[in-house]
């Protein structure tokens, strides 16, 4: 059985068909979905981009690789020093080396290693196809390769296993210009209103309704792309409902734009007669918040928009009888992982954090009874989350003036509006208390007894929250923001 992973950046799964949305986003996901299993409550244990991926492929979490952040020591695995084996033990027992190992053709089609200098996670790919374009590329820059791949080797004696990876949700908003925008008279999600526009409007923090592209309005790294056949679809801020939709039509194009090429390529596997022999999953790195916390575009906390992701898996011969349905199961997405080794034959998961639940894909059952997430590129938060709920404790609120918990109903409140920390003690002390135990059987299992979180806040903080200083302060105090400012001027230390 050929094993086709497509991994598209920043897809949150409220924003497909087959999750609900009203936007016809999303017809050739929504296809396969109905052939196969949804998973609703599935998570990156860490986030974003090069935290997750290097969970994804280890099968372990950030707290033991050492991987949580985008840039310092926290970026790049823990060295074992002396214990190092002749392989680096972060990269042998990994998903696509297992993969290998059981026999597959493992292929790779993404530019994620050079754009976050994330070398190991090459590791165990026999093909790397770098696509060149830094994560700035578009869908039809990737599809044509791996269909042409698919031309060239469909007849291999190897099965394949392939990771695939589209950008086209992710920030800046960049679907080529040629790509009409199908959702001019589609209401945006109801859930966003005037009325919390407005209450957003006096929130600070990169990414916030006064400067949706980071820190200031005209952010070079909006503008200075090199693809000038995509016009800049992301606002530069959120003064008004018109401009609201545009983030919307903006992020939902990219999801459709992505769709696309995902039907081009699961008919190249009809076409090629691979089509019924091929597991299809269907996830990405972590989600976006799109407007949640006062977040426009952008994937900064350790809430259910940046964590929550799809997943769906259609395995000819196992998931067959479950066609179509929605699987309600508690899991990370590094789960996922563990199960398509198991059912691709022999697995190693003595150090993986991840948990295969193989010998129950074929009925819905509990997995785990709670989650923990992390953040520390952004943000720096742990989250605790179990039944409805989620309990986020900051540690460095990357200056959206966060208070230190906040807990949410997420069946009451599904986009985070009322933090319950104060009114409800019991729902905040079962948070904290999940934290503590997590972080300790964690520490009881690693091999480096460090909390990477320590290093991330001894370092001034996540990477993208030390872009902050004066002029970023005086410009709140500009936009009548001043008592934000002056919360996290004395909050931080900022010096003048």
């Amino acid at each position: 059985m050929n094993i086709l992973y497509i991994d598209i950046d920043s897809l949150r799964p409220d924003h497909l068909g087959c999750y609900g949305y009203h936007r016809n986003t999303s017809p050739n996901i929504d296809a396969i979905a109905s052939e196969g299993v949804r998973f609703n409550n599935c998570y990156t244990p860490d986030a974003p981009c090069l935290p997750s991926r290097s969970a994804m492929t280890t099968g372990r979490f950030g707290f033991h690789t050492g991987v949580v952040n985008h840039g310092g020591e926290r970026s790049v695995m823990f060295n074992y020093g002396k214990d190092r084996s002749f392989r680096d033990d972060w990269t042998n027992p990994n998903w696509a080396s297992q993969m290998k190992n059981n026999g597959y053709h493992t292929v790779a089609f993404s530019p994620f290693a050079e754009r976050h200098g994330a070398w190991h996670w090459y590791a165990g790919f026999m093909e790397i196809h770098n696509t060149g374009g830094g994560g700035q590329e578009t869908a039809d820059m990737i599809a044509p390769q791996v269909n042409d791949w698919l031309t060239r080797n469909g007849e291999n004696d190897k099965p394949f296993f392939m990771w695939l990876n589209v950008w086209d949700p992710h920030t800046p908003y960049r679907t080529p210009k040629e790509f009409e925008n199908p959702f001019t008279e589609d209401p945006i999600p109801d859930w966003y209103t005037e009325e919390i526009r407005q209450e957003h409007w006096k929130k600070p923090g990169p990414h916030s309704p006064q400067e949706v592209t980071g820190y200031t309005i005209k952010n070079p790294w909006i503008y200075d792309r090199k693809n000038s056949t995509c016009p800049q679809l992301q606002p530069d801020q959120i003064d008004s409902m018109d401009e609201a939709r545009k983030m919307f039509d903006g992020y939902d194009m990219g999801v459709a734009y992505a769709d696309k090429y995902v039907g081009e390529i699961i008919q190249q596997l009809k076409d090629q007669g691979l089509y019924e022999n091929t597991a299809i999953i269907i996830s990405a790195d972590h989600g976006e918040n799109l407007g949640e916390l006062w977040v426009y575009g952008d994937h900064q906390t350790a809430d259910q928009f940046t964590h929550n992701i799809p997943m769906i898996m259609r395995w000819p011969g196992v998931t067959d009888s479950r066609a179509g349905e929605l699987d309600q199961r508690l899991m990370y997405n590094i789960d996922i992982a563990a199960t398509t080794l198991d059912l691709a034959g022999k697995s190693n998961l003595s150090q993986w954090d991840g948990s295969s639940f193989a010998d129950k894909l074929d009925k819905e059952t509990a997995h785990r009874d709670s989650l923990v997430l992390s953040q520390m590129a952004w943000c720096a938060q742990r989250s605790a989350r179990w039944e409805s709920y989620l309990c986020i404790e900051t540690y460095h609120d990357s200056w959206h003036d966060y208070p230190d918990y906040m807990v949410f109903d997420l069946n009451a409140d599904p986009h985070e509006q009322i933090n319950l920390a104060d009114s409800r003690p019991d729902l905040l002390e079962k948070g904290k208390e999940l934290l503590v135990k997590w972080k300790a059987d964690c520490l009881e299992t690693a091999h480096i007894k460090e909390d990477p979180k320590d290093t991330v806040m001894a370092e001034g903080g996540p990477l993208h929250a030390r872009e902050c200083n004066q002029a970023y302060i005086d410009r709140l105090h500009a936009t009548g923001r001043g008592e934000a400012a002056e919360r996290l001027k004395l909050k931080y230390k900022v010096s003048e």
